[in-house]
């Protein structure tokens, strides 16, 4: 389970790789990906960014979400598939829960299917989509999406109307897809308590997070009485020098490993469930990082 009350998880952010205009190194990310399910990392996430501009600040060439997840799914068998985030108001719902069905039925109930709004004017624009409506399309096409995801599965039209005479095919047999909501994407945490498993948010320093956490905490009282899990992705360099000073960057940390254990201990206690992994490439290999994580830093947390 990627989100538990009672302990901390991990996930890798991909792809692994310099921050430059090339695009995604297939070969290489797929080794990764192998290799955090070999070390018991407990998710991959991958981004759903549909065109590339000097708007959005990362230049890689990232692939097609899906298409990915489905390489993905073919080279691990344990670790959690999670998306962060399919850009919901510019996919139609019943696409994508046709493609989340297939990834969920060929991973064998891995996948984490994580929504967000995006929130370039002119990419809304070229999509022919209005910005400024993006509450309400996020607020409608998960509903629909979650109705054909329930197991009770109904087709809604975009009148909202039951359509029994489709279904979307294949059916799964497994647990229900998590919804989980990435960023806040215009919508109360009280809508997001409600209608999601979890929120993952961004990296924020801890005593601002705690503030957050108390918000999302209030939210959920309000709402339900069900668990909601609380994550974030989080920038890190890790230094090859274990006792280096745990030292802010943007979005992350940079530390040596004893200075990221006491940080990771800080974010659970604090009620952090999750974090996402997005490691600077280029200082140390990806996979020696890794290593150094799952060997050192997990263990001391488990």
């Amino acid at each position: 389970m990627l989100f538990h009350p009672d302990r901390l998880s991990f996930g890798i952010v991909l792809p692994v790789q310099p921050r430059t205009s090339a695009d995604v190194e297939f070969d290489a990310q797929l080794k990764l990906a192998s290799h955090a399910d070999e070390l018991g990392f407990d998710a991959l996430w991958v981004r759903d960014v549909p065109l590339n501009s000097e708007s959005y600040p990362d230049p890689v060439g990232h692939a097609d979400p899906w298409v990915f997840l489905g390489a993905l799914a073919a080279v691990t068998s344990n670790i959690g598939l999670a998306t962060g985030a399919i850009v919901l108001p510019l996919r139609h719902p019943l696409h994508i829960a046709k493609a989340a069905l297939s990834v969920a039925l060929l991973s064998q109930g891995r996948l984490v299917l994580g929504l967000g709004s995006g929130d370039r004017p002119t990419e809304y624009e070229v999509f022919g989509k209005d910005l400024e409506k993006r509450k309400s399309i996020f607020q409608d096409n998960w509903e629909r999406l979650a109705a054909v995801l329930r197991p009770d599965q109904e087709i809604l039209d975009e009148n909202g109307q039951a359509r029994r005479e489709f279904a979307v095919r294949p059916r799964l047999q497994q647990a229900p897809i998590p919804l989980v909501a990435v960023g806040s994407s215009s919508q109360s945490l009280e809508w997001i308590a409600r209608h999601a498993t979890a929120w993952m948010t961004y990296y924020r320093q801890l005593p601002v997070q705690r503030d957050r956490l108390t918000l999302w905490h209030n939210a959920q009282a309000k709402v339900t009485t069900e668990f909601r899990g609380f994550g974030q992705s989080m920038v890190l360099e890790l230094v090859d020098r274990p006792d280096a000073a745990y030292e802010e960057i943007n979005l992350g940390g940079r530390t040596g490993r004893r200075g990221l254990i006491g940080a990771l201990s800080a974010m659970r206690e604090a009620g952090i469930h999750h974090v996402a992994f997005n490691l600077i490439s280029g200082h140390r290999p990806a996979h020696d990082v890794m290593d150094e994580i799952a060997g050192d830093v997990m263990l001391a947390l488990s």
